[in-house]
Order: C-alpha cells, then sequence, then structure tokens
C-alpha cells in the first residue's frame, strides 16, 4: 500500500527535478533541443502567413542586425520574420531563429522600442533558456511517470486525482515560475545589449508601458508565463538605474 508520506516524497522528487539546478536542469542535448527549434521554425513558416508589409520587415532587420553586431554574433547564423498576426507578440527557438507578430510592430512604435523585443529574444537564446525550458518539461514529466510506476493501476482509490494534483504542482509550482524567471533575466541581458548598441535603454519603459495598455486585463500572475506588467516594468526600473 502507497501512504501518503510516501505520495508526498514523490511529489517532492518531482519538483525537485524539475528545479534541481538555479540555471536550470539540462536533461535534453542542445543539439537535439536545437534540431526541435528549427523544426517548430518551419511549421511556423508554413502555417503562419510572413507580413506583406516590406517596411516592418525592413525595420525589423535594421533592428535585429544592429543588435547582433553588438552581441558578437554572425548575421548569417540568424534567421527574423514578421509575421501577419494581430497578437502583440513575438518569440525566439532554438536554432537562431526569431519571430515578430505584426501586431507587436504597431506597439513598437520606434526603433528603439522594437530593439526592446529583439534584444529581449536575443537573450533568452543567449542564455539558452529554450534547452533549460525543454529540460525543465522533461523533468516534470519523469516525476509523473515515477508517480504513475509507483501507484501502479488501481491500486489506489483516486489515483488520477493524485496525478492531475502532481500535475498541477509541477506546472504552476515550478515551470511558470521557472518561465517568469527567464522572462526576466531576458530583460537584464536585453536592456544591456540594447545599451551596446547604442539604443536608449529607456526606450524599454515606453514599450512596456505601451503593453501594459494593450494588455487589458490579466489573470493572476502566478498562472502567466510573464511578469505583471507593473513587476516587469518596476524591474526594468532597477535594471536602467544600475547602469
Amino acid at each position: 500500500m502507497i501512504t501518503l508520506a510516501f505520495r508526498s516524497t514523490l511529489f517532492a522528487a518531482a519538483l525537485s527535478l524539475a528545479a534541481c539546478e538555479e540555471g536550470g536542469p539540462s536533461l535534453v542535448p542542445d543539439a537535439q533541443v536545437e534540431a526541435m527549434g528549427l523544426q517548430e521554425w518551419q511549421q511556423i513558416r508554413a502555417n503562419v502567413p510572413a507580413s506583406r508589409n516590406a517596411a516592418d520587415q525592413q525595420r525589423l532587420t535594421r533592428v535585429t542586425r544592429r543588435l547582433l553586431a553588438a552581441a558578437g554574433e554572425s548575421t548569417g547564423d540568424w534567421e527574423w520574420q514578421v509575421f501577419e498576426n494581430p497578437q502583440p507578440n513575438a518569440f525566439a527557438l532554438p536554432g537562431k531563429r526569431i519571430g515578430v507578430f505584426s501586431g507587436m510592430m504597431r506597439i513598437a512604435e520606434t526603433d528603439a522600442q522594437l530593439a526592446t523585443v529583439v534584444a529581449h529574444e536575443i537573450g533568452h537564446l543567449q542564455a539558452n533558456h529554450g534547452s533549460e525550458r525543454v529540460s525543465a518539461q522533461a523533468a516534470s514529466q519523469i516525476g509523473l511517470q515515477v508517480l504513475d510506476a509507483a501507484l501502479g493501476a488501481g491500486e489506489i482509490a483516486g489515483r488520477d486525482q493524485i496525478g492531475a494534483a502532481l500535475g498541477m504542482g509541477v506546472e504552476y509550482g515550478v515551470l511558470l515560475p521557472y518561465s517568469r524567471r527567464n522572462e526576466l533575466e531576458a530583460d537584464r541581458l536585453g536592456i544591456e545589449l540594447m545599451a551596446d548598441a547604442g539604443y536608449d535603454p529607456r526606450a524599454a519603459l515606453e514599450f512596456w508601458q505601451a503593453m501594459k495598455r494593450a494588455s487589458g486585463n490579466r489573470g493572476p500572475e502566478f498562472l502567466a508565463t510573464h511578469p505583471a506588467p507593473d513587476n516587469r516594468i518596476a524591474q526594468i526600473e532597477e535594471i536602467i538605474a544600475a547602469q
């Protein structure tokens, strides 16, 4: 019979697997993560139309090239694209791929504000956040598999509920806060890169104020992968003041 104490031990083990190091666990080889990122990029390119706004693509190219030069990166290794989507969003994928939605281009009105977005995404990739997130997800799945094997099919009443509770604990207790830490680290790296590229870091505050106005109602921060706008703006103010 599986005791309550043993269930608690399994729960704690799953959490420790997903957050075993401050820099994130490394359970999946970087080469495999990069291949996954490139495959995802191809799927996005196939399913989401590229923006036909030539001025937007030219602006993204101008800003991205300037930032990559400041970061000491070869632009030939990177690819970037404006996608036609009204959502104010952007993303970075392992394999040095950056996508910006057309809705984000409307909010980032100046090159310096767009640099806030692109430098943030470059920060994610240079900090290897993609590999960290994949490994954290893999760790959470290991935890669930251990629980499933330990409980055994039909041995305990409420087995499905226990598994669901563990999944909720892993997802909301580790993966999402871990992702928010990634976001804040990318903010710091991005602001430093903006300054190195000759952009005024204070444009980051202008940009995130605009994002706050555009975000409208949000759910609780602990259920979000991104920091709440007020928290993010406060941290960016601290980063800029420390420079």
